[in-house]
């Protein structure tokens, strides 16, 4: 695993090879990772990523919000609950050196609780696959005011999921066993 673009452009991230199943870690793939911020850069939705405030969910070994970091976010949220995730995590932050724009919660992803700070612009979300738990975690973001109006959302699981109310779906894409999704949050 490796950052595709930006600042950070072929840093080599901290490897579980191909996944941990018992810690639930299931990395995405460099090609799908490029293909999710070629939709979210090229997909005709301004640029989401370019200073944005960007929470990851279920967060893994953060690849995602690290890239976004590469390519220009402000700062990054890591929410897992796994103690191999966050190990993980911590690992690829020092990597990047981005210890001054980052913060890693031990929480459950599910059950957020209220936001005390400012909202988040890009949300990932990247739950176990087949489980129902992303739906369970983007409205636990909805409702304790984690995202901020016109935020989108980019959720990777292996079915199209159910959208919750209040999220809009502006794109879906196939790769391999991996079904991504970008919502809108209508806020």
């Amino acid at each position: 695993m490796r950052i595709i673009s930006g600042r950070h452009r072929g840093l080599t991230l901290a490897s579980v090879g191909k996944g941990d199943a018992a810690a639930h870690l299931r990395p995405t793939t460099d090609r799908v990772r490029e293909s999710i911020f070629n939709l979210l850069l090229n997909g005709g939705y301004g640029d989401p990523v370019t200073g944005a405030r960007v929470l990851d969910l279920f967060a893994g070994t953060g690849a995602l919000g690290l890239e976004a970091l590469s390519r220009g976010a402000a700062h990054v949220t890591f929410v897992d609950d796994g103690a191999t995730a966050r190990a993980l995590i911590r690992e690829n932050i020092a990597r990047c050196q981005a210890q001054g724009v980052t913060k890693l919660w031990r929480r459950d992803a599910t059950r957020l609780g209220e936001n005390r700070g400012p909202r988040f612009d890009l949300v990932f979300l990247d739950p176990p696959y087949g489980k129902g738990l992303g739906e369970g975690a983007l409205s636990s973001a909805r409702t304790g005011g984690w995202i901020a109006p016109g935020a989108v959302v980019v959720w990777e699981d292996s079915a199209a999921p159910d959208v919750p109310e209040g999220f809009e779906i502006l794109d879906q894409r196939r790769y391999g066993d991996t079904v991504v999704s970008l919502l809108a949050f209508e806020g």
